[in-house]
């Protein structure tokens, strides 16, 4: 019987969390909860140097505004507690331990300088790879080319050292993605990692290792970067004696520029005047301010539905998928090898549909208060029936207001080639008898009665309502196109819309 599924996503502290990470979180939440699984998140804050103050709340609260949710982790808690791998140290300290023991690593005391002047030997002789591994590591000062008394005196004097895992020379190290199939690497091209730093804290290698065995991770779901490393993590696994548990690999595309060619970075995002992380973030030490797609406007359901589609298609034409469709379509089999473009434009126009799905009540607030803050009088249900009318037209909440301009303003000037081209005896005409109509109506001031007594004062003036109905929108809010008429006359008002046209008729 196979376990349950259970996949991790294990961001690092060093800042804001890229767009591609919410990616690879999403693609483990949606595999997970497709095959009845758990996620859980662990904190990778090994590299105390590029520790940045404030990341690991922005990713828990990045991760709950997009609706993925943890089962077991940090901030949630969970059998394997704790989930910050710098409370972990003794943990990983035991396992290298019990590879020096085992003869499977090795401790290393070269300094820096020494570091640097092997690898500049080895380029200065054309070396295919200027790296520490099973050739290089026999001119090295470490536990391999020295005596046990002198390693153990180096210890216990306190010299700082490394361990290093020992490579085999002479090996085919091989594993089965998911995604990309068989990978074959011959273990000559694997250097000789760091596993334990001098520090006492471990690098991602030893620790991504130890940790995913002893939380029971079944299915590792991470970005095409960490694909070279691979091979060495098989070594690992069989090393430490748990190949038999060692969980399925899947690495996922890059995320590529708009124009589809190289990796997409943050001055990518700048010059495209897009966002790149998934809310804004304030750097705490230059206070440098990045855009979010949160702050920007988009939904986090259009941001789930546009991240899942990069990379991955059901293979049908449906592109708007709720969450719960996207779990139950989901296949890491359908995954693509190759990166995918990262199109904002794509992004805007499922915001558009989830905002054209939005009840009009949840939009109204936004409207409301961005129309007092304006200083204009505003009662919520205008503001409905504002969004109502402009919500199809826009990408983004806050840009109905913006659209909505002509009905909080009465025009001041008016569309010079519209006024050339309707602007005529018959406009003035059916300006003039639409205004006459309106002064006598006297029931509710809705489209339907609007339309009906424009309609009938076009009759009774023997004008052709097709013909004059732009100049119409023009005397009544200065352009030659926009929303349905009618129901933008029904927010003006009765009053506005008179006082409108006697001032086209006075202007023009």
């Amino acid at each position: 019987m196979s376990s349950p599924v259970r996949v991790r996503f294990a961001p690092s502290p060093t800042g804001p969390l890229h767009i591609g990470g919410v990616r690879t979180a999403l693609y483990n939440y949606l595999f997970a909860r497709k095959m009845g699984g758990k996620m859980l998140l662990r904190i990778e804050d090994t590299d105390q140097n590029r520790f940045v103050p404030g990341a690991e709340e922005y990713i828990l609260e990045s991760l709950r505004w997009i609706g993925i949710e943890i089962d077991e982790g940090q901030g949630v808690g969970g059998p394997d507690a704790p989930y910050r791998q710098s409370e972990r140290r003794e943990i990983y300290q035991k396992e290298a331990q019990r590879l020096i023991d085992e003869g499977k690593a090795y401790y290393a005391f070269d300094t820096a300088e020494e570091l640097d002047a092997m690898r500049k030997r080895l380029e200065q002789a054309n070396a295919p790879a200027a790296q520490y591994n099973a050739i290089t590591r026999m001119q090295m000062r470490n536990s391999l080319t020295m005596k046990p008394d002198e390693v153990k005196a180096r210890i216990e004097a306190g010299d700082p050292f490394v361990i290093r895992l020992k490579t085999p020379r002479k090996e085919e190290v091989r594993l089965n993605d998911l995604i990309r199939g068989w990978v074959n690497v011959h273990s000559s091209a694997i250097d000789d990692k760091v596993l334990l730093k001098s520090d006492g804290l471990p690098t991602y290698h030893l620790a991504n290792i130890v940790d995913d065995h002893l939380m029971g991770i079944t299915h590792v779901i991470r970005g095409e970067e960490w694909l070279p490393s691979a091979p060495l993590h098989v070594l690992l696994y069989r090393y430490l004696g748990w190949e038999s548990t060692m969980p399925q690999f899947a690495h996922l595309p890059l995320l590529l520029k708009p124009e589809g060619n190289g990796k997409l970075s943050k001055r990518d995002a700048d010059l495209g005047g897009f966002p790149i992380f998934p809310l804004q973030w304030t750097d705490p030490t230059t206070g440098q301010v990045a855009r979010g797609f949160r702050e920007d406007g988009y939904l986090p359901e259009a941001v789930v539905n546009f991240l899942a589609l990069l990379g991955w298609n059901p293979g049908t034409e449906q592109e708007l998928f709720s969450m719960d469709e996207l779990i139950a379509t989901f296949d890491i089999a359908q995954v693509h090898k190759a990166g995918a473009r990262f199109d904002i434009q794509k992004a805007q126009w499922f915001n558009h549909q989830y905002i054209r799905q939005r009840p009009d009540s949840e939009l109204a607030p936004t409207v409301q208060q961005q129309a007092q803050a304006a200083g204009f009088d505003c009662s919520l249900e205008k503001a409905e029936k504002i969004v109502s009318l402009l919500k199809g037209r826009v990408n983004f909440a806050h840009e109905i207001f913006t659209e909505a301009s002509t009905i909080f303003n009465a025009p001041t000037t008016y569309d010079e080639a519209i006024v050339a081209a309707k602007w005529n005896d018959d406009a003035i005409r059916a300006v003039t008898a639409f205004r006459d109509a309106l002064q006598t109506f006297d029931g509710d001031f809705v489209a339907d009665a609007i339309k009906h007594t424009l309609g009938d004062a076009m009759q009774q003036a023997g004008i052709k309502q097709g013909k004059i109905m732009q100049a119409m929108r023009l005397a009544l809010t200065g352009l030659g196109a926009g929303p349905d008429l009618m129901l933008t006359l029904e927010i003006i008002g009765k009053d506005e819309t008179v006082k409108r046209l006697e001032s086209a008729l006075a202007a023009l």
